[in-house]
């Protein structure tokens, strides 16, 4: 786990969030929280309803998918972003596997974010396209 107590700080030190200079990462703060998680906290429940966007600022996070860890999320990583896209409850649980902290952005909140932040958006983007092409790699 960072030592980095500053937000913006810690924020700015992950890739997703680069292109956002210190106004804007302030801005962003400001309407969302900043959550922390002892190991072995699920996060998000599969079913949950009015899951909000989460990005790890540090630790990890493993995806539950029927009792079987799918992937790890790291620093860096996002998730939720499908419930909160789609307003669907979460399709799996997010159990934290170590300290975590994350950036949380409410369910509400998700839609008016992504449009004030497109090079967010872009980004994320970019990490689902991937996410994709590892599943369409994985089944063939």
């Amino acid at each position: 786990m960072s030592s980095d107590t500053d937000p913006i700080a810690s924020l700015a030190r992950l890739g997703i969030l680069r292109d956002l200079d210190p106004s804007e990462l302030q801005a962003l703060v400001a309407g969302c929280d900043i959550l922390s998680f002892r190991e072995g906290t699920v996060v998000i429940q599969r079913g949950q309803e009015n899951a909000s966007l989460y990005f790890v600022i540090d630790g990890e996070a493993s995806v539950v998918i029927e009792d079987a860890e799918r992937t790890v999320l790291s620093t860096g990583s996002f998730f939720g972003e499908v419930s909160a896209l789609l307003g669907e409850p979460a399709t799996a649980d997010i159990i934290s596997r170590s300290q975590l902290r994350c950036l949380v952005v409410p369910a509400e909140r998700v839609e008016a974010f992504l449009v004030a932040n497109p090079r967010v958006m872009f980004r994320m983007l970019q990490v689902e396209a991937r996410r994709l092409r590892t599943a369409d790699e994985v089944r063939t």
